[in-house]
């Protein structure tokens, strides 16, 4: 990374603190999404992780302040961002633990093929360019809209690097469930959708939702309850306070 672009950047903390983060001024900026990914995933001290869009690093760092001794592996597109990541893991004293890999999702890099792991996590752009309308501003749009690689494309990957039984989690907008579900039909079950629910002062539809599921997996699809976000006031609920600042896994 240059010295110009390492000027350009922002220290922001997360989980009231445990996590510190470097992260663009200006572009795509890390909110809750990934905090909550992490809180989704089952893992356990010793077992591999792969992050597959990874950014700075944001998710898998939230992980390991969860569950230390996990080995995280990262993948992002941007070279900027990836640099970022590992400027991160080295602040956060994870530098031996996380790996970042540079290289684009429909052509990994030769390190990622032959892997495998115990769990993948993702949190693709959000956005299709068929159906909505990007920003304007570049690194935006990078990073909330599809680009050559749909949202299949990136849990097929996901899929492909996993172990037989391990998990998949993935944050995403709630209308795009079906496809979801569609690329995951035959190949992964025990499905759990985790609806985020806004709360406020009248109910609202949910906006995100959580799905974990299992490579391999032939058990039932649960819709499971959920997490109400914020109070009347806008605050944060005492249940999305114990994820977001506690380090909290999700009740899946």
């Amino acid at each position: 990374m240059t010295v110009e672009a390492r000027r350009a950047v922002t220290e922001d903390r997360l989980l009231a603190g445990r996590v510190r983060l470097l992260q663009a001024a200006r572009g795509y900026r890390v909110a809750i999404d990934p905090v909550i990914l992490a809180a989704a995933v089952p893992a356990r001290a010793g077992e591999a992780v792969l992050d597959l869009g990874c950014g700075s690093g944001a998710a898998a760092l939230c992980l390991l302040a969860r569950v230390p001794g996990v080995a995280a592996t990262g993948l992002e597109c941007d070279p900027a961002s990836a640099a970022l990541a590992r400027d991160n893991a080295a602040a956060n004293g994870h530098a031996e633990s996380v790996r970042i890999l540079t290289g684009d999702l429909l052509a990994p890099p030769p390190e990622l093929r032959p892997a495998r792991f115990d769990h993948v996590l993702l949190n693709p752009p959000y956005l299709d360019p068929a159906r909505a309308r990007l920003p304007e501003d570049l690194d935006r749009r990078r990073s909330h809209g599809e680009a050559s690689a749909g949202l299949a494309d990136w849990l097929d990957l996901g899929l492909r690097r996993l172990r037989d039984g391990g998990s998949l989690s993935v944050i995403h907008r709630a209308e795009r469930l079906d496809e979801i579900l569609a690329a995951l039909a035959g190949r992964a079950g025990g499905i759990v959708v985790f609806p985020l629910w806004p709360g406020g002062p009248e109910p609202k539809p949910a906006k995100r939702i959580v799905v974990r599921a299992r490579k391999g997996s032939r058990a039932a699809l649960r819709l499971h309850p959920g997490l109400v976000l914020h109070r009347p006031d806008g605050g944060f609920t005492a249940a999305a306070e114990t994820v977001l600042r506690d380090a909290a896994p999700l009740p899946m």
